[in-house]
């Protein structure tokens, strides 16, 4: 018998222990063991759960239990969760996460901790939900140089998004409506404003590279100033709008950034609707692959923690080498970054057109009948910083998006 034991009994905690009372049989053959969860963590009683007689409020009762193989948090957060999972692994206990923002800020310690005990910390379920991509880097493409990767990496705004492009609702609506349905929290900062897919470009990028990339250092625009007439735009130009993660490796550096782009209807993450993830990335050998699935849930993110905890299972005493040392990885600055930009601005082109392509070169006028008093263009493929310098001269400018290519 392996024994295990989850910290808190939030969504994923509850969809833990749901997956191991639907599934439990499957899981055990593919172990070859017995999985037997001994303690939940939880400063909360839960009368009427039957977890209520392995439910537990110190944590210490777990760590000192040499019966427990493999913790898992679920908690979230930074603290307590750090000083548990890095107590635990000293402890000789395998740790499974799905805590992004615990891995992205403190991932490569603490994997260089499991490879000293010889012992794993796994954590698939903090990019992507149950889309198994991690996994899929560490073992299904580690022959390939990664490229690219571009993701929609939140459900929340992607959720959001969707429902501005198709239905013409505007932010404060479908905010509201995704916090009603449970996709925002209260206070969806993290989400909207592209913190969440931010630390887990920086984890996915940390992962191919091997090195630490601090997710500070991504350039992190959000989806709060995204309105109807940015939808209007798109769709007069078979486009739509999604918040992208993406990383662009080049000759001798690489760069990273989350922000909305317009992508055309061509692109292969355009019909990625509704709370949905998806990563397209391509390799130096494979090519182009797409991994696409719930991006966030009780159960599918409870699959993919169920997942790490079977093969944590079957590696007891046999680390799975991940690389991601402590060395930073340096990131290409923005204003050296290639874009191609859509601009809206105040005006007439008629009036306008002459002096913005004497500035930008060859521009692309886009109007929209219902949308007065302004235009669009596209400016030609420059890098942000030339970009952003010709911008600073140019008065009326209402915003600047990029396009994805």
């Amino acid at each position: 018998m392996i024994n295990i034991a989850v910290l808190g009994y939030g969504t994923v905690g509850s969809g833990v222990v749901e997956v191991f009372g639907t599934n439990g049989d499957i899981i055990n053959k593919r172990v070859g063991d017995v999985v037997n969860i001994k303690y939940v963590l939880d400063i909360r009683d839960f009368f009427d759960d039957p977890i209520s007689n392995i439910l537990v409020r110190d944590f210490q009762t777990i760590l000192e239990d040499d019966e427990v193989k493999i913790v898992v948090e679920v908690m979230g957060g930074i603290e307590p969760a750090y000083t548990y999972v890095k107590k635990s692994l000293e402890a000789g206990k395998s740790v499974i996460t799905s805590n992004k923002a615990l891995v992205a800020d403190h991932g490569s310690e603490l994997l260089s901790i499991a490879r000293d005990k010889n012992i794993n910390f796994l954590f698939e379920a903090s990019v992507g939900g149950g889309i198994p991509i991690i996994r899929a880097l560490n073992s299904s493409i580690t022959a390939d140089e990664i490229q690219v990767i571009k993701g929609i990496l939140n459900g929340t705004t992607n959720y959001m998004m969707t429902k501005m492009f198709y239905e013409g609702a505007d932010y404060d609506e479908v905010l509201k409506e995704a916090q009603d349905k449970g996709y925002a929290e209260q206070d969806p900062e993290a989400d909207v404003e592209g913190i969440d897919a931010c630390r887990k470009i920086a984890i996915l990028v940390s992962l191919i590279t091997g090195r630490q990339v601090d997710f500070e250092d991504i350039p992190t625009e959000g989806i709060t100033n995204i309105t109807k007439e940015d939808m209007l735009y798109a769709k007069s130009m078979e486009m739509t709008i999604k918040l992208l993660a993406v990383m662009r490796r080049g000759e001798g550096h690489m760069h990273a950034i989350v922000a909305p782009y317009l992508i055309n209807k061509e692109h292969i993450l355009y019909h990625v609707n509704g709370v949905n993830n998806a990563v397209h990335l391509k390799g130096n050998v494979l090519g182009d692959a797409m991994f696409y699935g719930s991006g966030a849930g009780k159960l599918p993110t409870a699959s993919a923690v169920v997942a790490d905890i079977v093969d944590a299972a079957k590696h007891l005493k046999v680390n799975i080498l991940t690389m991601w040392e402590k060395d930073k990885m340096t990131l290409q600055p923005i204003e050296d970054t290639m874009c191609r930009a859509f601009v809206r601005i105040k005006g007439e082109a008629k009036d306008l057109k002459s002096d913005l392509e004497g500035l930008f070169g060859g521009i692309e006028i886009i109007q929209v009948e219902e949308i007065k008093g302004e235009f669009a263009f596209i400016c030609p493929r420059m890098t942000e910083g030339e970009y952003q310098e010709i911008a600073k001269g140019v008065p009326g400018i209402i915003k600047m998006m990029r396009i994805e290519w």
